[in-house]
């Protein structure tokens, strides 16, 4: 079996996780600093954001320099020494692969914009204004605005899906495509395990670049002329074929807008070109996609809605593919904050999603605070919040379409990215113990009470159940491969199913619920049937509590 199927990941945001140096901003020494932190806790694997030379832009996923550290984070000798100390652990690193653009201060770039002959001016996406010297056609920006920005020197457009500093790669030109497999090879045979692919499915775009038809917004995003594009799949055969079949790698694929039949393309077991993907059904289950700007809405969900959502990819996959399993990162707000309680059932309704993550079929994602139950942050100020999207969002809603001040800010409260951003506590210290100077953005307020000493010290905190789920995934191998049942599918309040293998069952059972929940009369344990873990304590009781989660092994019904 592939290792990367049995193990867990552990997501770390290296500018948010611990400052050494006084700058206010996290750094490689601090991530060698706490591996013993995160080799107590029990992943396997730790994926590591862009920690390249960058201008930070849209926080280091703006890239001047595929093979150089950012100096904020340290030097390659820094990566050196974090990489030996993962390994001494008996752990794997993965790095963020972000090839679908770089920063517009990439030698690449600026010598594609020196002259129109330049022999790197094919490396990017360049177009003629349109007739009325505007952008060469209506695709928007993820961050706002235009996708396109006119170089002055040149008279000529380029494409960028996100900030005007992060110009898009030309992927149809080959010497491109020859100079990234190139810098991955670098990356590999210095001994690193793997990659987390940004916007992997963005790489390959219509080559017409044909206009959004039917629009009600000047810009917008032109998701059906650049996910999964024509040629998607004979870039990555061919970097399967020049990189990743000649390494034991783990590779994830960031690919928003992909169904499980897509999917498996990508992750068969036979014919596939990467281990698994991220994909967002889930992460779009409470976003008004008909408003202006989809991602900053929050719409009521439902259990049945994401019991369904989460089923297909379960049963879809199965034997066919492989899932990643995570409700936070980087991009998106905090977990408990959005799909749990982050208020008297913080604790309990974070272990919940965690045994939810840990129970179905296959590789679990932590982002770096999960296991404290960190939740979203309620800055009052604009000022306070750094994330170049929340930025924009602002000064669009605010200034150009005239939004109410407090709207638009329970909206970045809601769903800004920095939520998830903000300094790691590590104790109720000053600075939660991040840095000794400034830190480089605001800690939640809340982290004399929400920090990884306080979690340590705890043996029921949501830290120690992170522990425990992970012992219990690697002891039952019907939580790898199992196949997935669900069970009770009309219950409101109650998410049930079955991992099957063999003779032996796992039966799991979630309160997704602020209400106690009687124990379904059809919901029957099997004679012999033990509990694995609870998030309310070995104690027993007959009815659920609210965002109770239990976990039963049991015979099945083949046994």
């Amino acid at each position: 079996m592939s290792w990367w199927k049995q193990s867990v990941v552990y997501q770390i945001y290296p500018r948010s996780f611990k400052d050494t140096d006084g700058d206010g901003i996290g750094d490689l020494r601090g991530v060698t600093e706490q591996l013993d932190y995160l080799a107590r806790l029990g992943p396997d694997v730790l994926w590591l954001c862009p920690v390249y030379a960058s201008p930070n832009v849209d926080n280091g996923y703006d890239i001047s320099d595929y093979r150089a550290i950012m100096p904020e984070f340290g030097t390659m000798d820094d990566f050196r020494a974090l990489l030996a100390g993962v390994h001494e652990r008996g752990m794997r690193l993965i790095m963020d692969l972000v090839v679908n653009h770089t920063s517009d201060q990439h030698e690449w770039f600026r010598q594609a914009r020196s002259a129109r002959d330049n022999p790197h001016r094919e490396f990017y996406i360049w177009r003629p204004p349109a007739a009325d010297g505007g952008p060469p056609n209506n695709w928007g920006s993820h961050f706002g605005g235009s996708a396109w920005t006119l170089d002055e020197g040149t008279g000529e457009y380029y494409l960028h899906l996100f900030a005007p500093e992060q110009p898009d790669l030309n992927w149809a030109h080959p010497p491109v495509r020859q100079a990234v497999y190139d810098m991955m090879r670098f990356w590999v045979d210095l001994g690193i395990d793997g990659f987390r692919m940004d916007t992997i499915n963005m790489l390959s775009k219509h080559p017409d670049l044909p206009d959004v038809a039917l629009t009600s917004t000047p810009y917008p995003i032109a998701e059906e002329h650049f996910l999964n594009g024509p040629h998607l799949h004979e870039y990555l055969r061919e970097m399967k074929r020049e990189v990743l079949s000649h390494y034991d790698l783990l590779t994830v694929g960031e690919t928003p807008g992909v169904d499980p039949v897509q999917a498996t393309e990508f992750t068969h077991p036979d014919r596939g070109t990467l281990s698994m993907i991220f994909q967002f059904d889930h992460m779009r289950l409470d976003t008004d996609r008909t408003h202006w700007a989809p991602r900053w809405t929050s719409t009521p969900w439902t259990l049945a809605d994401l019991r369904a959502l989460l089923g297909r990819w379960q049963r879809e996959l199965h034997g066919r593919g492989w899932n990643s399993l995570y409700l936070s990162n980087h991009d998106v707000p905090r977990m408990v904050s959005r799909f749990g309680n982050d208020g008297p059932y913080r604790a309990e309704s974070a272990k919940l999603l965690a045994t939810l993550l840990f129970t179905l079929q296959g590789t679990p994602y932590i982002y770096q605070g999960d296991e404290l139950g960190m939740t979203n942050v309620h800055f009052a100020s604009i000022g306070d919040y750094r994330d170049v999207d929340a930025l924009n969002f602002y000064r669009e809603a605010r200034f150009d379409r005239q939004l109410d001040e407090a709207e638009v800010m329970a909206m970045i409260w809601r769903k800004s990215r920095d939520n998830a951003r903000t300094p790691f506590p590590w104790n109720a210290s000053a600075n939660g113990g991040f840095t000794t100077g400034v830190p480089w953005m605001p800690l939640n307020p809340n982290y004399p009470q929400i920090n990884a000493e306080e979690a340590q010290r705890d043996p029921a905190s949501v830290y120690a159940y992170y522990q425990q789920l992970i012992r219990m995934r690697r002891a039952h191998a019907a939580l790898v491969d199992g196949r997935y049942d669900a069970l009770l599918d009309d219950h409101p309040s109650l998410y049930v199913y079955t991992r099957t293998l063999g003779k032996t069952q796992v039966l799991t059972v979630l309160n997704f619920s602020t209400q106690t929940c009687a124990w379904p009369s059809d919901l029957a344990l099997r004679p012999g049937a033990q509990q694995l873990i609870g998030n309310y304590g070995p104690e027993p009781a007959l009815d659920l509590r609210p965002y109770e989660a239990r976990v039963y092994l049991q015979p099945s019904a083949a046994s």
